[in-house]
């Protein structure tokens, strides 16, 4: 008997492990979208797709490592959430920007409450803001002007180390993609008129033939690993 009873109590051991196992796996999955754009006054931060994030962190809910959120290269970003508080920190060395209340290394913070869908807009402070973006084609070549306007004027200010017109054949375009089929460079040190940048690059053969290419402007800024961007831009010719 004593031994029907402890396979009997073992057995029920076994089947509340079971069950509280089941229960674990069946949690629902996150179904609160939080989205929303970097932005700088209103206007968003172009960066390379997948370079730059946030995190977000749960306090009590059992994890202790953080949710980092990727920024698309159009300045936007999407993440689902469970409902509940959450701290969104801002990592210093995140992005060609400083976050609003980011001084001496601390990192950004802002208290987040998720309840349903949640859109917010993070307002940063950028080095510097390309202005006036416009690319064309002539035949073949492609031709970027800008103006560039700086923003940070104080102790934080830093010098532009290169301005980049870059073009590939797909919707995906920065400086360190691998794909991108060609680009032109202009020194920070050659730069005589803010107001006036231009750039030209002549589209090399693709294969398969198309007629159309992607292009963006990009700033380097010095001392700042990420670049900042201006719009991307379908150029037919």
């Amino acid at each position: 008997m004593n031994y029907i009873k402890f396979y009997s109590r073992l057995w029920m051991l076994c089947l509340t492990l079971v069950m509280a196992s089941c229960a674990k796996d069946n949690y629902a999955p996150p179904s609160s979208a939080f989205t929303g754009r970097i932005v700088y006054q209103g206007t968003p931060l172009g960066t390379e797709d997948g370079q730059v994030y946030f995190e977000l962190w749960q306090p009590g809910f059992g994890k202790s490592g953080s949710i980092n959120v990727a920024v698309a290269q159009d300045g936007s970003y999407s993440a689902m959430l469970f409902n509940g508080s959450y701290k969104l920190v801002l990592p210093g060395g995140q992005g060609a920007f400083m976050g609003k209340n980011l001084s001496n290394g601390i990192p950004d913070t802002l208290q987040l409450d998720i309840s349903g869908n949640k859109s917010l807009d993070l307002e940063v402070t950028p080095y510097y803001m390309i202005r006036n973006q416009q690319i064309t084609a002539s035949g073949k070549t492609i031709t970027a002007t800008c103006a560039l306007e700086k923003i940070i004027t104080d102790a934080n200010a830093k010098n532009i180390e290169r301005v980049s017109l870059y073009i590939n054949k797909t919707q995906f375009v920065a400086a360190s993609d691998t794909r991108k089929i060609a680009n032109a460079d202009l020194g920070g040190g050659a730069i005589t008129d803010m107001n006036n940048i231009s750039l030209s690059v002549a589209v090399p053969d693709i294969q398969p033939t198309q007629n159309y290419v992607f292009a963006r402007i990009g700033v380097k800024i010095a001392g700042v690993e990420d670049m900042l961007y201006g719009p991307l831009q379908k150029i037919t010719f």
